[in-house]
């Protein structure tokens, strides 16, 4: 048995499958070289149980209690933001784990927490794509990826779900060897290891096959000109095609208008901004390409379904329903169900 430790910090909402990705490969490699793999360990700042974004409740160890740790893992779905009650706590504990050596990752949005902390300055890093923009707003000395994971010096990070699994192979490889990387990838069913520069899959950006480059390239135009909308003929026109045909594509492949997707990827930049800045509403709505406050709230409202206003206080609710429905720590053997 391995006196080592990978300790995984849960958050309020985290993915059981991006959790999942983190420790299987751990499990998974233990039998291959007995007594040199780290052993997962949950964790959590009150050692308290908590509750997955399924429900579900994991036994935690309480953050004090734990043994050092070789590499620590934010296992997060929701990222920072300064209405966190619990963000004081972890970023000091990140901040206490990178001085004592270990090193440090972030699953799922876990890499925001790394970046709030001070931890990944001048450092490669990634998270799940929808956070991408905000983040890099926020942390311009952070260099942000699209890659499903990143491994740079003692900083791992990673998008959820496979990725994190991705992740955790490519860095038990380079601790124990290729083949040992090699024999984990095929019992996850892959040829091999995924290599890391191998991009996230955002929705809309991978259909069509090569007959949709045109459409790829008005996509990224689109997503690089958010706080200033191009009008549709100008985006038809810088990929080299006509508006009907740009629209055909558009249909085709996002059974979307043009116009109808880029106001889509500019309040959904404006979601991410919203509960993970403190910037002012209508300082979002600036920078997403809305003209005015009035017209910027008409418009999340219609695609949301709520106001900026009442999306601001959605994510401080979040928190205070995940401590309000912790069970007792008697009770927890009961309430948790198998991950």
């Amino acid at each position: 048995m391995s006196s080592a430790r990978v300790g995984c910090l849960l958050l309020p909402g985290f993915s059981l499958g991006t959790l999942a990705g983190v420790i299987d490969p751990l499990a998974q490699a233990a039998p291959l070289h007995p007594g040199r793999i780290p052993e997962p360990l949950m964790l959590s700042i009150d050692g308290r149980p908590v509750r997955a974004g399924s429900g579900a409740w994991v036994v935690c160890t309480e953050l004090r209690a734990a043994p050092p740790l070789q590499l620590a893992v934010v296992v997060s779905d929701l990222p920072w933001t300064a209405h966190d009650p619990l963000g004081p706590a972890v970023l000091q504990w990140l901040r206490e784990q990178a001085a004592a050596g270990a090193c440090l990752g972030g699953v799922g949005t876990g890499a925001a927490w790394l970046a709030e902390a001070g931890l990944l300055q001048g450092h490669r890093a990634t998270l799940h794509w929808p956070h991408l923009a905000a983040q890099a707003e926020r942390h311009p000395g952070v260099v942000l990826s699209q890659q499903r994971f990143e491994i740079d010096r003692q900083r791992l990070s990673s998008a959820g779900g496979e990725a994190a699994r991705d992740l955790m192979i490519a860095w038990l490889g380079r601790h124990h060897g290729d083949r040992l990387a090699q024999e984990l990838a095929a019992q996850a069913g892959l040829a091999g290891p995924r290599a890391a520069d191998e991009r996230q899959r955002v929705p809309g950006s991978g259909r069509g096959g090569a007959g949709s480059a045109k459409l790829a390239e008005a996509l990224a135009l689109m997503e690089a000109n958010l706080s200033e909308p191009l009008p549709t003929e100008e985006v038809a026109r810088l990929v080299g095609v006509s508006r009907r045909h740009l629209e055909r594509l558009f249909r085709q492949h996002l059974d979307a208008l043009p116009s109808r997707w880029y106001l889509g990827l500019r309040l959904e930049r404006a979601q991410a901004l919203l509960r993970q800045t403190p910037q002012s509403i209508l300082q979002i709505g600036l920078a997403c390409g809305f003209a005015s406050g009035p017209h910027f709230s008409n418009a999340y409202r219609a695609h949301f379904g709520r106001t900026p206003r009442d999306e601001r206080g959605l994510r401080a609710q979040t928190w205070r329903d995940a401590a309000a429905t912790q069970p007792a720590p008697g009770n927890a053997a009961r309430d948790e169900r198998s991950v």
